[in-house]
């Protein structure tokens, strides 16, 4: 790949040149870097976005005739998901040079000199430039204003990566020039699968050392979706096992390089289940400590966050109710935050609604109410509705008595009317059992006096 130097930038900012030097000496650059996918389809994960005809293929001239690719790309997503590697293929299948900035280190003055330079380059030779901004978020709006000639001018196909969302972090004048494509995090199986490439093939470990499933299991998990931090721990684990004179990468050498205990835990078997009842348990049992311990594990071991935060709003409903109305909103939107962020930041939002549940007031009133409610209806306790409550919106329900005799509580100066609401059958049951705990006190005054002014006592 050509490299070049621009007068008053440092040459650290290019990648071209550091990339001319791994290609001389592979064997010194990061296991990372020599294991980065040369082509798209050698890129793992991200399947959505590499279908044939999608725009990164049309970026790097696949597939079908028609009108140029975009002239710049924002790529957004969490760390170690390709957004590097994919600018880096774009750059080599198009045989066109490539620059990488950081918004960092990088101001107005570097950028406009990679600009300028790539002007010359394609008058004067005919070469195009691959312009690869990362952490774009961070730069001001002047700033950002400096890229809109050459994207304009497309005298840079510019690709941009940011971990955070551009619609906040971006201005609209070059977001709307741009083509916006999200990543996602790798799931286990493409962690798996890039481990195993690294493993074998030649520019990687080339077969030096084994991955035994524990070991290769605690390397998914610790690496979060993350393929950088994935490749990276590796690394350090072969480097360790190979001084040791190891055959292959034991659970014992992985936790002691990377710091990190391996969890006994297994997300498909009785672990997953057993640890989430005791986070439930101890929630319920209001035990705030031992419910983030529970939580701890189940987050070191890689648990799914959302399947985290839809037990804490159950619990939300089973064991607090009414005793705390803020439970449920506190857990909802817990699970919200955590669809939004993901990990490692989701950690504390979990944390925040798991604390906040512990130290409710509990009551399972309202679980024990649908439980009863739903048993009599399954026992046919039903019948027919009565007649003053049915619908009498259309013709010819008036003939057949319906809403007759319905008195309309907004109506009277109390707000509520002395009338059968439930079924015959079913008039004098009583499902909701109100505790006296935190705020449900003032639903079990409000349980006793509205069942006193419909005419039914305390049933």
């Amino acid at each position: 790949m050509p490299s070049f130097r621009v007068a008053d930038v440092e040459p650290d900012l290019f990648t071209a040149a550091a990339e001319e030097r791994q290609e001389k000496d592979p064997a010194g650059s990061p296991l990372a870097v020599r294991m980065r996918p040369r082509t798209l389809d050698e890129v793992v994960g991200q399947q959505h976005l590499l279908k044939p005809g999608s725009p990164l293929r049309r970026l790097v001239g696949e597939g079908a005739k028609g009108p140029a690719g975009p002239s710049s790309v924002f790529l957004w997503g969490p760390p170690g998901t390709g957004k590097t590697t994919l600018a880096h293929v774009v750059s080599k299948a198009t045989n066109k040079r490539f620059v990488e900035l950081s918004a960092i280190t990088a101001g107005v003055k570097e950028v406009r000199a990679v600009i300028e330079a790539a002007r010359r380059a394609t008058g004067g030779y005919g070469q195009e430039t691959v312009l690869f901004l990362d952490e774009i978020h961070r730069f001001s709006k002047a700033q950002q204003d400096s890229l809109l000639p050459a994207v304009e001018n497309r005298w840079v196909t510019l690709v941009a990566a940011t971990t955070e969302n551009p619609y906040f972090s971006v201005i609209s004048p070059l977001l709307s020039r741009s083509l916006l494509l999200t990543l996602e995090p790798l799931t286990d199986d493409d962690v798996r699968g890039l481990l195993r490439r690294a493993l074998a093939d030649e520019r990687g470990l080339k077969g030096a050392v084994g991955l035994p499933e524990d070991t290769e299991g605690h390397l998914v998990r610790i690496a979060g979706g993350d393929a950088r931090r994935a490749l990276t721990a590796l690394e350090a684990a072969a480097g360790a096992a190979l001084d040791q004179g190891e055959s292959e990468i034991t659970l014992a050498t992985l936790e002691q390089t990377v710091d990190r205990a391996a969890v006994k835990y297994d997300r498909d078997g009785d672990q997953h289940y057993d640890v989430a009842s005791a986070l439930i348990k101890s929630i319920r049992g209001s035990d705030v400590d031992a419910a983030l311990h529970y939580l701890a594990r189940m987050i070191e071991a890689g648990e799914d966050p959302r399947f985290i935060a839809r037990r804490l709003m159950i619990s939300a409903s089973e064991d607090i109710g009414l005793a705390d109305p803020h439970a449920l909103p506190i857990a909802v939107a817990a699970a919200q935050a955590v669809a939004m962020i993901g990990f490692p930041e989701a950690a504390l939002t979990l944390s925040h609604a798991t604390i906040a549940l512990a130290l409710a007031p509990k009551s399972n009133a309202a679980t024990t109410a649908i439980g009863a409610a739903l048993e009599d209806v399954r026992k046919g306790l039903a019948g027919p509705v009565p007649a003053h409550l049915r619908d009498a919106h259309y013709k010819g329900a008036a003939k057949l008595g319906h809403a007759q005799g319905y008195v309309y509580p907004h109506d009277l100066p109390e707000g509520i009317a002395e009338q059968q609401y439930a079924p015959d059958a079913l008039k004098d049951r009583a499902y909701y059992t109100p505790t006296r705990h935190g705020g449900e006190s003032r639903y079990a005054d409000a349980v006793d006096w509205t069942r006193k002014h419909l005419g039914r006592g305390r049933s």
